[in-house]
């Protein structure tokens, strides 16, 4: 996927600046004038571009103090150079090559992946798709199929989180996309964090954390499931986002088989071995922990432990029951600002939709065939008036006249007949100062 593409390099306005530490001459003879002045033009222009690039209040010096603070400012002047700000941005993937993950869209509800492989044929209800057609194309385009004249076809898309989570084999319950944004939202997770994932599952919300974390963050998710976390794996490495996650084969609530045990597979790939209870990463190692688990108040004392001071937790339940005793561990281990929240999803289907307008043609009046009108002698039941009839087919003859029917489009918006449920209930709260030891080592 994309956002997991190491970041290119791109010109700026601070690289084509040219500002950087131009060397002074020490052995400039006494009676050379004009060379001691050009000696102390670059020395006030030096001292012009660290003040520049090295003040306290520049996004470079903070920067650098948060990775070294023993240093001093003079002792830095080496990276007073315009060439080592390049703008970072990521490459984006418009063609389809050999290997690339792509999302195929057959109808509104229905998405599935296929990589692209030469010689390599998709089939469904909508015909067959040969991969050599999908090949040197960009995302986005529409592919007919091979069958039925032509009248099938499909949408190549590029992969991202959401579409991943819709098109792969759920192997397990998974989080829906409304879900893991406010997860990830209310987490604060962004890029170079480490977070922790125990329920791996089928590897949905492994991509939305890992989008938040690039480039250079570092996700643990771990799974009990033997055959899922190795499934999980390799579908990581074959999307090209494993150097941004490690996939622990464990039952973090401390619950399993004691030992270690090796996975059969490929001798040369790693393999993955079998751990019981903990995150193993060490003590204040996790800037956040998401617990997608059937018990997660198991897991809470070890997140206690492997937690960073003020680093946040995620509880992901169906049940109350499992959110109110989770709650409690919580609270028992110095978790505080604890809250519960539902998120329902309501969508709503907009489209152009036709309107017959009204006739604005003004029809006559009707006629006064009252018989007892005073001031007036009264007319037989059944007679008409006199004066009347001419007035009456001049009636007729407009309304037999056909009225030209004219239509407009509106686009509304209409909520969708069904609704999705409920999904789970999302509990956070926020680690203390506190440092609890190892709950491993206490029952050793």
């Amino acid at each position: 996927m994309d956002f997991a593409k190491k970041l290119s390099d791109h010109e700026n306005v601070i690289t084509r600046s040219g500002i950087k530490i131009v060397e002074t001459k020490n052995d400039i003879p006494e009676n050379d004038e004009s060379a001691h002045v050009q000696n102390l033009f670059l020395e006030q222009a030096n001292k012009a571009s660290s003040d520049l690039f090295l003040s306290t209040g520049s996004k470079i010096f903070s920067t650098i103090q948060s990775l070294s603070d023993e240093a001093t400012v003079t002792d830095k002047d080496h990276l007073v150079d315009c060439n080592l700000y390049p703008t970072k941005l990521l490459p984006a993937s418009t063609i389809i090559e050999a290997g690339s993950l792509v999302v195929i869209f057959e109808s509104f509800d229905s998405l599935n992946f296929v990589y692209a492989a030469p010689g390599g044929v998709f089939n469904n209800r909508n015909g067959h798709f040969h991969h050599d057609d999908f090949l040197g194309k960009p995302y986005g385009c529409k592919i007919r199929s091979n069958n039925n004249r032509g009248l099938g076809f499909i949408y190549l898309l590029r992969p991202t989180p959401e579409l991943w989570a819709r098109s792969l084999n759920h192997r397990t319950q998974i989080v829906h996309e409304l879900d893991s944004a406010m997860v990830i939202f209310n987490l604060h997770i962004r890029p170079n964090m480490v977070v922790c994932e125990s329920g791996t599952g089928s590897g949905a919300m492994s991509h939305c954390i890992m989008r938040a974390l690039a480039p250079h963050g570092k996700l643990h998710t771990y799974e009990f499931n033997q055959a899922r976390a190795q499934t999980a794996k390799d579908e990581f490495k074959r999307n090209g986002v494993d150097h941004l996650v490690q996939t622990h084969w464990r039952d973090v609530c401390g619950k399993g088989i004691e030992g270690k045990k090796k996975y059969g597979g490929d001798e040369e790939e790693e393999e993955l071995t079998f751990g019981s209870g903990g995150f193993a990463i060490g003590p204040a190692a996790a800037d956040a922990i998401f617990l997608d688990l059937p018990e997660p108040w198991f897991a809470i004392p070890h997140a206690a432990h492997t937690m960073k001071p003020n680093g946040s937790v995620c509880s992901y339940s169906p049940c109350m029951e499992q959110t109110q005793r989770t709650s409690q561990a919580m609270r028992d281990y110095g978790f505080h600002s604890l809250k519960t929240i539902e998120v329902r999803l309501r969508e709503n289907y907009v489209d152009d939709v036709e309107l017959d307008t009204v006739s604005t043609v003004k029809l006559p009046r009707d006629l006064n065939v009252n018989n007892y009108v005073p001031g007036q002698p009264p007319t037989e039941l059944g007679t008409t008036p006199p004066g009347t009839e001419k007035k009456a087919e001049t009636r007729k003859e407009r309304e037999s006249e056909p009225v030209p029917k004219k239509k407009r489009k509106l686009l509304c918006a209409r909520p969708f007949a069904t609704m999705r449920g409920h999904t789970a209930f999302l509990t956070f709260a926020t680690a203390g100062n506190r440092k609890w030891p190892d709950p491993m080592q206490e029952t050793e």
